[in-house]
């Protein structure tokens, strides 16, 4: 007789003992709500955006926030909006509070905030030993975390295979085409950040470095330029149990999923690889699902089905395309209408909503 997956979860969830999590969900909505990772709009906490996500957040209807560049005025305005976020919860669980601060030309917390400034990673990684990166990162997290901020999407595992590339090469995200290079430094952002209690996200599964396109601004095929040697940085960090998060990006392998979904959406790539055959249990997050990769060739509801069924576990909305502060309900909408029509479709969100718990834990 066939095993359901949501028979097959079940059985994982007693085998590693995270149904106690998710009695804490005390709604369905309040499961999916945790699977939403989304950007707003404003400044301060009197702003209607920030009043709209604090809202969202004391309900449980999002996991957490995406800070953008947007949102932040000077310092004391930054901590105040990170501290009216942070306890929004009341005692819940705490929200991702998140920022892309890379180094270089990807990081939002600018000089005119006193954040501390690094270079790329490229730059770091010929210019500083191993040591001292980690003692750079060191303050990088430390600041994050004195800022507010409990997750970083950071570090850049891509590797500089096409020195042409227009989004990583091109502003020097990657520390190395060297896999063992990209692994030492990453693993030392890591671990300064660890210290700091700031989460840290890999990115962008299963590699970025060797694409000709920008997923951005549409389809980046890398069926010809990918190599197996990118899974390197990531299967090392898994092993070492160094990966927080992993984010999936939008790019295209017909070889790895010959329907031509993008990674984000696969569940070849996320279910098969990153997880059957890489070992990695935690929280899959995917890349903006606004990115041209995307928008351009899926509906919402295609996007987040689709997400869903092949195994993210947060889905990050930027919400940048159409400024709304409606799109968390809308997200949500769709996926309990499912969960409620798909007993396979609630038990993906239940082991997400588990995952999600279980390192949410670690901010405690």
């Amino acid at each position: 007789m066939a095993v359901t997956f949501a028979a097959r979860m079940g059985l994982v969830l007693v085998a590693i003992g995270l149904t106690v999590g998710l009695a804490r969900a005390a709604t369905l909505e309040q499961m999916a709500g945790q699977m939403i990772l989304v950007g707003f709009v404003g400044t301060g906490p009197a702003d209607p955006g920030v009043k709209a996500v604090i809202a969202d957040l004391r309900a449980g209807g999002v996991g957490g926030v995406m800070v953008l560049k947007t949102n932040l005025g000077s310092a004391a305005k930054i901590k105040a909006l990170t501290g009216a976020l942070r306890t929004a919860t009341d005692g819940g669980p705490p929200p991702f509070i998140a920022i892309d601060q890379e180094g270089g030309a990807v990081a939002r917390l600018g000089a005119n905030t006193g954040f501390p400034q690094l270079p790329n990673a490229e730059t770091e990684a010929r210019t500083r030993s191993v040591d001292e990166a980690r003692s750079d990162y060191a303050a990088m997290a430390e600041g994050l975390a004195q800022f507010g901020f409990n997750l970083n999407f950071a570090p850049v595992l891509d590797l500089k295979l096409n020195p042409d590339n227009p989004v990583i090469a091109r502003f020097g995200r990657s520390f190395s085409r060297d896999a063992g290079v990209v692994t030492d430094y990453a693993r030392a952002l890591i671990e300064a950040h660890r210290l700091a209690g700031v989460l840290t996200a890999l990115k962008h599964f299963p590699g970025h470095g060797s694409s000709t396109a920008d997923s951005h601004e549409g389809i980046a095929d890398i069926t010809a330029t990918w190599r197996e040697t990118e899974l390197a940085p990531y299967r090392q960090l898994i092993n070492e149990d160094m990966a927080d998060m992993v984010m999936i990006g939008h790019l295209v392998h017909f070889g790895l999923d010959p329907s031509g979904q993008p990674a984000s959406l696969s569940g070849p790539v996320i279910s098969g690889l990153l997880r059957d055959t890489l070992g990695f249990p935690g929280v899959v997050i995917s890349d903006d699902l606004e990115m041209g990769a995307i928008r351009k060739s899926h509906t919402l509801e295609e996007t987040v089905v689709a997400a869903v069924e092949a195994g993210t576990d947060i889905l990050l909305f930027s919400n940048t395309l159409k400024p709304r502060a409606s799109l968390a309900d809308e997200v949500r909408a769709i996926l309990v209408n499912e969960a409620e029509a798909n007993p396979d479709f609630r038990a993906r969100i239940e082991a997400s909503y588990a995952r999600i718990m279980a390192l949410k834990d670690r901010l405690k």
